[in-house]
């Protein structure tokens, strides 16, 4: 009767235990360095439509740095429900270790991507070196900030933007190449990530420009002061979709996956995507683009596929080890 009652009290345990799990769940979005203030609002938002649909109570939580290394972290065990990154081979890099599929960017609208952004630069108040666009990065005496774009977004970016400049243009590859390496030249320190370099030029007071996202600009000058910074637009950037997954294997082994589908779903409504453009980043959706329209640059935007081949390709010309970026900076003389 004893042994019974033990049973059957255990029975409950587990049941109530089981109930609580369901009823309230923590997901963990691994995202990139600039995506903080954005997820901050977004997280909330999803998390009360989520309450009123389903009557559970859900946690989100997040993880910032660079978004290769964030990649890294997550193949290394850190176990994000979902990724929200700003390039597609952080995916595709997820995608070859199996922790999602390969087709992932046929899994949500826009290859995956619910929104963009695109390189612009912040110069000193006043822009006293003068400058207005990529070639003015390459003078001499010009100092440069990015992050490193072996290890972030923002810094390959950055990179593809001013050698697809010179394409777009009807450049040829040697001339984008001559462009870059100057412009790395006056690169005087790589950080690892988006936050990293926005730090090293507005509290280190290093460099006369910092190359950075169009969503980040409003950010830093609330932040560190307005009337600190000028924005100035290029004539032609690049347009930096913002990929997400779902981490299958992660999402699965939490019985997470219905409620991670459905943050990642939510991006694309219009009420988080109005988050996303009063946040600065692009909206896919055209009504919430129009009514924001005056939050976003007038650049000629060039993306991946059309000027640069595909992310396939650029991997393996430009980040894979020996590939341009190595051979540049191995040529650079300070």
């Amino acid at each position: 009767m004893l042994r019974t009652s033990i049973l059957s009290l255990a029975s409950l345990l587990t049941f109530g235990a089981a109930m609580a799990q369901t009823a309230e769940s923590v997901l963990l979005n691994a995202s990139y360095d600039v995506s903080r203030e954005l997820y901050k609002q977004v997280n909330p938002a999803f998390a009360a439509a989520w309450k009123a649909r389903t009557g559970h109570t859900l946690t989100i939580n997040q993880s910032h740095g660079g978004s290769s290394k964030q990649i890294g972290a997550v193949i290394g065990g850190m176990e994000a429900d979902v990724v929200t990154m700003n390039q597609a081979t952080d995916i595709d890099a997820l995608a070859e270790k199996g922790l999602t599929p390969a087709d992932w960017r046929k899994r949500f609208p826009n290859g995956a991507a619910p929104y963009s952004s695109t390189i612009l630069f912040l110069v000193r108040k006043g822009n006293p070196k003068g400058i207005k666009d990529w070639a003015d990065l390459a003078k001499p005496g010009t100092s440069v900030i990015i992050p490193n774009p072996k290890t972030s977004g923002n810094g390959r970016y950055s990179y593809l933007a001013a050698w697809g400049s010179v394409i777009a243009n009807g450049g040829s590859e040697a001339q984008a190449r001559e462009l870059v390496s100057k412009i790395l030249a006056n690169v005087p320190v790589l950080d690892g990530g988006g936050r990293g370099a926005t730090t090293t030029f507005t509290q280190r007071n290093m460099g006369d420009v910092l190359l950075t996202f169009e969503s980040e600009a409003e950010l830093i000058e609330n932040e560190f002061g307005k009337g600190l910074f000028d924005v100035v637009n290029p004539k032609v950037s690049i347009e930096a979709d913002a990929p997400v997954a779902l981490v299958d294997k992660v999402a699965a082994k939490k019985g997470t996956t219905a409620a991670a589908k459905a943050y990642l779903d939510f991006l694309y409504t219009p009420e988080a995507q109005e988050l996303i453009a009063k946040n600065n980043f692009r909206p896919r959706d055209p009504a919430v683009f129009k009514r924001h329209a005056q939050r976003f640059a007038d650049i000629k935007l060039f993306s991946v596929d059309q000027v640069l081949g595909g992310w396939a390709q650029i991997s393996k010309q430009h980040f894979a080890d020996g590939g341009q970026y190595d051979q540049i900076v191995a040529n650079i003389k300070r």
